[in-house]
């Protein structure tokens, strides 16, 4: 059972996501509100909240800025923008911002619910279509996530099949399952990869690998 706050102006949706959220984890506390204030008095009063879900458009949010007060006002609950914005850009800053994911409001229930279990777990969630689009961003801003094939060759080979799976948008578990390893090992195995990557999270090092021919490193 979970504690979650739902902050969204549109009375429809946040109905519409708490009927997600109890399918699929029957027992949870949920909380609603529909501006910023109240989502920022409520995290207050409610720190053991384990998710807030936010709306990116509501009042009071000012885009991400929102994002930002709520992340420094209540920094150990994480939070989940849900929004109608699909603008790649809006969505890799709202990680960068501190972010643990980012749900579309046009996804499917069971997209929606799978989103929130990977969250939950500790994952960071990006929609798949942003995943596959990073080719394209990291050709645009190739010095903001620098990798070279000297940082790859330092990774191991079981490494480098974690990172072409990070890069496809899987979870811990998927991985876990995929390589038939267990979902502990791929937790060690992505901390190894962040850290002789240079990097400090999870999207970052899928940005970096975007544009990587794995199959020429396994190759060796």
């Amino acid at each position: 059972m979970y504690k979650i706050l739902i902050a969204d102006d549109h009375p429809l949706f946040r109905e519409a996501i708490c009927n997600v959220i109890s399918s699929g984890f029957p027992g949870s506390e949920l909380l609603e509100t529909c501006d910023l204030d109240s989502a920022l008095t409520l995290a207050q009063e409610h720190d053991d909240l384990d998710l807030i879900l936010l709306d990116l458009n509501m009042p009071g949010m000012h885009g991400l800025n929102g994002l930002i007060t709520l992340r420094n006002d209540s920094p150990s609950i994480p939070v989940v923008i849900v929004s109608a914005e699909e603008d790649k850009q809006v969505v890799l800053q709202a990680i960068t911002y501190g972010a643990v994911g980012f749900i579309t409001k046009s996804s499917p229930r069971a997209q929606m619910t799978e989103a929130i279990v990977q969250i939950l777990d500790g994952n960071v969630y990006l929609p798949s279509d942003i995943i596959r689009a990073n080719r394209t961003i990291t050709r645009r801003n190739p010095e903001e996530y620098p990798i070279s094939p000297e940082l790859l060759y330092a990774l191991t080979r079981k490494q480098l099949l974690v990172l072409e799976r990070m890069a496809k948008g899987e979870s811990n578990k998927q991985i876990a399952y995929h390589l038939e390893i267990a979902e502990t090992t791929v937790k060690a195995h992505v901390s190894a990869i962040l850290r002789k990557l240079n990097v400090h999270n999870r999207v970052q090092a899928i940005l970096s690998a975007s544009d990587v021919d794995f199959s020429a490193y396994l190759r060796r």
